[in-house]
């Protein structure tokens, strides 16, 4: 196959797709570039069907290369990528959840998309190349899927709309707003904001749609030009299959006829659940009975019942209004909220809505516990943390611990960036903020309960948050041969699965902080879009009058298990001081204030030093020693210092004086002569090493770093000076009398 190139310009610069040189023996394959950002995207259909499973399998991976970005793996051991980043993580549900609904759900051939990213340049974002690139791959390939999808970034700084914005340019945007659209509805959200309005954000869609037409527009030019024609997954049915088909679908009816309404009044979950796998058995057994059926018939029938199940679900709410467990399609579930839950942890917050429980955690740690990045996209440090779990007992199962999934590190990061724009900036509250989230029983929406439980559990903690934030998903069922639709306020599992749509908005009293939508059918049109982002902000709204009754501000002081950070400022020049050679310096001040498990330092480039201890008399010692490190030394200054050394001629022996320490790691020269007002022969007869001298700057050299110091100074009484004047005359040779002539070089610089 030739390489072709097709390019167009989206946001003033260049979107260019190349496809025929790369992947040949993929189903469908392409590079898209966007400055010098580029990514591959490949598409692979497997020949066979998946046995034994009741769900299309889709693998979207999104695979971050080093070398893109001309870095090599810090670690010392292993020098090739692991594991995926949370970053790549997300990207590859970002792009799951854009083009996941254009499937025939039908379908157990196994696809995968594979995205690589091969460069990038510091300013463009590899996702928008990514989802285009998947896209088209997609669309070109001979891979069943009613695509294709088309996304851009839109952001907003002073007021102007910028369509995908540079990483720079993103930190000073309000929004942050990732739009999906196929034929002109909205299939996927993905925003982080700064409290910005529904208004806002509706005004930022339909930018973002005028310039989903050009990226539309060469997705179908190459499709055109190079894409392969698609082909047809279904079985055809025999006379014989047919007529197997018929007679489970009788015997199904004939068993749940009139029980699925039973089940669906049940209110309470595990109830309902109990009816439906007794359901399921009584329908088993009486298949089981009948010799004629197989067990891949059996299987049918379960399959049967669940699709009857979201039917009649579906079909109730549309006619009637009413749900599953009796509520109107605007009422939100019980609500509770509650605080100061663990003894020894810095903040706890407990959420529940109806069946929904999480318990939020907050840990506060030293700036010095901040996350290290060193990925393909990000270098540097992340001070706040959102952390969820979602254990098998919170849904009744059973299932081995293996660490966070994909799912719960998108949970994760959703709260997170619902409450991060409300938190205290690092120069007013320079802690590590790490909060967690443990799902405790599960029935919808349990990203959304997390960030109420994390804003409940950060002002329990104190951390002055701006204000809290809660979360609510709205669900949808429809009929799209009427048009008809019903929107749902806090969906419950049964109706997430069931319904067309999970849309999750976040937000405070004063606007939205995220978003996140995904979708079951074609998409949402703009007015519909608008109907939710009001019937989540009624909803917010409620469930924050809970969270201010519970905990209605961020408490006045920390918990008295939480370390307290004290900081000072010092000059930049003299961070070397406080560090020492080899850090030997500041790690004698953190010995000496009870060691690391006690006080930590760290210390900006910009001189701000933080203390962070729970004990106040260490703090207090480490600050007053740093302070004394970087304090200029002025002349007239006095100081109570330790003796370290007695210096002497190195050609002669001849003592000359004592290095005394006045501050840590600063000390000074007490020459002989300034020991005292009488004749000193041997400086051991006055001080000897490791006593303490009060002394006195009398002279600072800042060129070479010296300082003279005196004792004498602050001893001496007049008589004695006086009698020091009048003896050292009479010692004093003729040759260096000031009137007369001879050597008037006066005494030699002493050498130390």
């Amino acid at each position: 196959m030739s390489v072709e190139k097709f390019s167009t310009e989206v946001g003033g610069r260049e979107l260019s797709i190349e496809v025929g040189r790369f992947a040949g023996q993929a189903d469908g394959a392409c590079t898209v570039r966007y400055g010098d950002t580029v990514v591959l995207a490949t598409a692979v259909l497997s020949d066979t069907v998946r046995e034994g499973i009741d769900y299309f399998p889709l693998m979207v991976d999104y695979e971050e290369r080093l070398y893109a970005a001309g870095k090599i793996k810090g670690s010392r051991f292993i020098k090739r990528e692991g594991r995926p980043t949370d970053e790549a993580i997300l990207t590859s549900r970002l792009v799951d959840r854009s083009i996941r609904p254009f499937f025939d759900q039908s379908v157990r051939n196994d696809v995968q998309v594979v995205i690589t990213v091969l460069s990038i340049d510091q300013e463009n974002d590899p996702d928008v190349p990514a989802l285009v690139a998947a896209s088209c791959a997609l669309a070109i390939s001979n891979i069943p899927w009613n695509g294709p999808v088309s996304g851009v970034r839109v952001g907003q700084i002073n007021n102007e709309w910028v369509l995908n914005p540079s990483y720079e340019s993103r930190e000073k945007s309000m929004l942050d707003l990732f739009i999906v659209e196929n034929d002109g509805k909205v299939v996927m959200l993905e925003a982080g904001a700064d409290e910005v309005s529904e208004d806002t954000v509706l005004e930022a869609l339909s930018f973002g749609h005028k310039h989903l037409k050009k990226i539309d527009e060469i997705i179908a030019k190459v499709q055109k030009a190079v894409g392969r024609e698609k082909i047809t997954l279904a079985q055809v049915e025999t006379e014989e299959t047919l007529k197997e088909r018929e007679m489970i679908d009788q015997k199904v009816q004939e068993v749940i006829s009139g029980k699925l309404e039973t089940i669906l009044d049940e209110k309470d979950k595990a109830k309902r659940e109990e009816k439906k796998n007794e359901l399921y058995a009584s329908l088993d057994a009486d298949l089981k009975a009948d010799n004629q059926v197989t067990k891949e018939m059996r299987v049918q029938a379960l399959v049967i019942v669940e699709k009857s199940m979201e039917t009649a679900i579906r079909n109730r709410v549309l006619e009637t209004g009413i749900r599953v467990d009796g509520r109107k399609a605007d009422e939100i579930r019980p609500l509770s909220a509650d605080t100061k839950i663990l003894p020894r942890t810095h903040g706890t917050g407990l959420f529940n809505r109806g069946e929904t429980q999480v318990l939020s955690i907050v840990t506060l740690g030293s700036p010095g516990d901040e996350q290290l990045l060193d990925t393909m996209e990000e270098s540097g440090k992340k001070r706040y943390m959102h952390h969820y779990n979602f254990p098998s007992f919170s849904v009744g199962e059973v299932a081995p611990l293996r660490g966070p999934g994909r799912r719960e590190i998108g949970h994760g990061a959703l709260a997170e960036k619902a409450v991060e724009p409300v938190l205290p900036d690092k120069e007013s509250f320079p802690y590590t903020i790490r909060v967690v989230s443990e799902v405790l029983s599960s029935n919808g929406s349990t990203s959304m309960a997390s960030a109420c439980g994390s804003s409940l559990a950060l002002m329990d903690a104190g951390v002055p948050i701006r204000r809290p934030v809660a979360g609510i998903s709205i669900g949808m069922m429809s009929d799209p041969d009427s048009g008809k639709y019903k929107l749902l306020t806090d969906i419950q599992g049964l109706e997430d699965h069931a319904g067309d749509m999970d849309f999750k908005v976040a937000g405070t009293s004063e606007g939205i902080t995220a978003v996140q939508l995904d979708v079951k059918n074609d998409g949402l049109t703009h007015d519909q879009c608008v109907e939710t982002f009001e019937a989540a902000k009624i909803a917010r709204a409620k469930i924050l009058k809970v969270m201010v009754g519970a905990l209605a501000e961020p408490r006045p002081e920390l918990s008295p298990y939480a370390p307290r950070i004290y900081t000072i400022k010092i000059d930049p020049d003299k961070i070397r001081e406080v560090i020492g050679k080899g850090g030997e310096t500041i790690n004698g001040i953190i010995e000496d204030c009870g060691g690391k498990d006690v006080t930590k330092i760290d210390i900006e480039d910009d001189g701000l030093v933080m203390v962070t201890s729970h004990n106040s008399e260490m703090a207090n010692r480490a600050i007053k020693t740093i302070e004394d490190i970087t304090r200029d030394i002025e002349i007239g200054s006095e100081f109570d210092g330790t003796v370290t050394q007695i210096m002497t001629d190195r050609n002669t022996g001849r003592e000359l004086g004592a290095i005394v320490e006045i501050l840590p790691g600063r000390d000074g020269m007490v020459h002989i002569s300034e020991l005292s007002s009488q004749r000193v022969e041997r400086i051991e007869d006055v001080v000897k090493v490791g006593d303490t001298l009060k002394v006195k700057v009398v002279g600072v050299d800042s060129e070479r770093g010296r300082i003279s110091l005196s004792h004498r100074a602050l001893t001496e009484t007049p008589e004695d000076r006086a009698r020091r004047i009048e003896e050292t005359r009479s010692r004093r040779p003729f040759g260096n009398q000031r009137s007369g002539g001879g050597d008037h070089r006066g005494p030699r610089r002493p050498r130390y």
